[in-house]
């Protein structure tokens, strides 16, 4: 019997992007127009990825729903002395983009994302191509050449830019993944993922009164009834049912109502979340439970809805790797879950529940080799020299829902107090997103080559956005024609290259990191010991 033969496709770019979260996208843009500033004609781009495009392209933000965008921390005092914004002075490619898809603050309208994000790609007439799966890479020497699909087609290129959370095509060309908090010592052990879902017809007014309605009833001791749901809530444990009481009031002792900004919801207190497992019939615990309804993050979007970033589901860390691996869909369990959170917040008033396409999954472990890793304490130490610096964010060290076993990793250790984990407000380079082994390929997601705590500041999309206009730039100055730039690498570009190129432009972000050297210290001794 004759052999049959596969016929192949391939096409050749000058740069590819692997993954369509925002930061990707916007490297990509950030790319294409250095390279047209430069040479008056835009370079071969393409956009290739898992999801399903007709469903959104924009990743978690777009088809995940996370319509809450987390957003630099900037002390008052800072921004006072330098006349900043609340959010400070954020990347120039981030503040186009949330521009262009009408965020007032903080609420990102998924459609009107999609929209803006594809038009800046259209632009730049970049190529996209979803729904597709890595067969293998093809290199030469260190460097990637080509990507092969499952389909047996062949991209060809010459930068490529990983945004996926796992870093999946930084693994597939051989990079080192360690997974979960290995850099903790705790490879087994992973952030929590979400299901984002909206509520419609459920009014801010009315949802304010149910919570002011639980919040009076559950810290009413008399009211027995009351008191009955929040034990339910606390897993029948008379410690952590005083201790959930305790914190529905703040130090001076008012109910911890929610605040409601001009986009979006902050849910300060657990009312509702005990309302909720008492309902379920379930603790308000991640551990035991494996599902909680944790504290809101809530945007307000048009036409009554409210998108909720709430429902947190345990993971490990090969659970968070199949999952990014499986197109961030989620598990029919998860799905199961969804179903007592549409019947509970249709019992308050909500007309329609609607869960989003895929998962937020916070974190997915950090690839090795980085050109310069970056750890929490150099976060905290101010990151970045000035003159080096694309930028400045903030942000604390967010471990939503924890990370198992990182408590008591660190009593064993000594460390009893963790109050040097002060919020960081840290310069912005590009060095921890590119590869050494690997140079013309960089990593711009909370799998970056981040080591400790920095990955819980690293991985927030503002962030990221910002790393990626400095990682775009160095890409398009990289394909240069052999006269201007001799073909160079992203591994070969520094962060001053870039910066000179943003001052030049007028996109330059103001510099305002400050570096704590004392808890930056103490830090540094917690994370050394912590991967010993």
């Amino acid at each position: 019997m004759s052999e049959v033969r596969v016929l192949t496709t391939s096409r050749t770019y000058d740069i590819i992007c692997f993954g369509d979260e925002v930061p990707g996208i916007l490297t990509l843009v950030c790319a294409a127009r250095e390279y047209y500033r430069q040479t008056n004609q835009y370079p071969r781009t393409l956009l290739l990825f898992k999801g399903n495009s007709t469903l959104g392209i924009g990743g978690h933000l777009v088809r995940g729903g996370l319509s809450y965008l987390d957003r630099s921390a900037v002390p008052l005092t800072i921004r006072q002395s330098r006349n900043l914004d609340t959010f400070g002075d954020p990347p120039a490619i981030y503040k186009e983009f949330l521009q262009r898809a009408g965020v007032a603050l903080i609420a990102l309208d998924p459609v009107k994302a999609d929209g803006a994000l594809r038009d800046m790609l259209r632009e730049v007439r970049a190529d996209i191509l979803g729904d597709i799966e890595i067969k293998s890479v093809i290199k030469e020497g260190q460097k990637i050449t080509g990507i092969e699909l499952t389909n047996n087609e062949t991209y060809l290129g010459k930068q490529f830019i990983d945004s996926t959370v796992n870093a999946e095509l930084a693994q597939a060309a051989g990079v080192k993944k360690l997974k979960g908090f290995e850099t903790f010592g705790l490879p087994n052990s992973e952030l929590a993922v979400t299901l984002v879902f909206v509520t419609h017809g459920l009014s801010i007014e009315r949802l304010k009164n149910v919570e002011y309605q639980y919040l009076k009833r559950f810290t009413k001791i008399a009211d027995t009834e009351a008191q009955k749901w929040l034990n339910v809530a606390a897993g029948g444990d008379p410690a952590r049912a005083d201790q959930l009481r305790k914190d529905l009031v703040d130090s001076k002792g008012n109910l911890k109502t929610m605040f409601v900004g001009k986009d979006y919801i902050d849910v300060r207190s657990k009312a509702l979340s005990i309302a909720y497992h008492s309902f379920r019939g379930t603790s308000l615990s991640l551990e035991s439970s494996g599902t909680i309804l944790d504290n809101g993050n809530v945007a307000i979007l048009s036409q009554g809805r409210l998108s909720w970033n709430a429902l947190l589901y345990k993971v490990n860390a090969d659970q968070a790797e199949t999952l990014a691996r499986a197109k961030a869909k989620p598990t029919s369990e998860m799905l199961r879950e969804m179903l007592f959170v549409r019947k509970w917040f249709e019992s308050i008033g909500a007309s329609q529940v609607k869960p989003a396409e895929e998962l937020y999954i916070r974190h997915a472990g950090n690839i090795t080799g980085a050109v310069d890793p970056l750890s929490g304490s150099e976060m905290l130490a101010g990151c970045v020299p000035q003159s080096q610096a694309l930028g400045t964010f903030g942000y604390h060290f967010d471990i939503r829902g924890g990370i198992n076993g990182l408590d008591a990793r660190a009593a064993g250790k000594g460390f009893n107090n963790l109050e040097f984990l002060n919020p960081p407000l840290f310069n912005i380079g590009i060095q921890h997103a590119l590869i050494k082994n690997v140079p013309n390929l960089a990593v711009i997601s909370p799998g970056s080559g981040f080591v400790g705590y920095a990955s819980s500041a690293g991985r927030i999309v503002e962030f990221n956005c910002g790393v990626g206009q400095g990682v775009g730039i160095a890409a398009g100055v990289a394909i240069l024609p052999e006269g201007v730039a001799q073909g160079r690498n992203l591994a070969d570009i520094s962060n001053t290259q870039v910066r000179t190129i943003l001052a030049q432009t007028g996109r330059l972000s103001q510099v305002y990191g400050t570096g704590n050297v004392a808890l930056a210290g103490q830090l540094g001794d917690f994370e050394n010991q912590m991967i010993a």
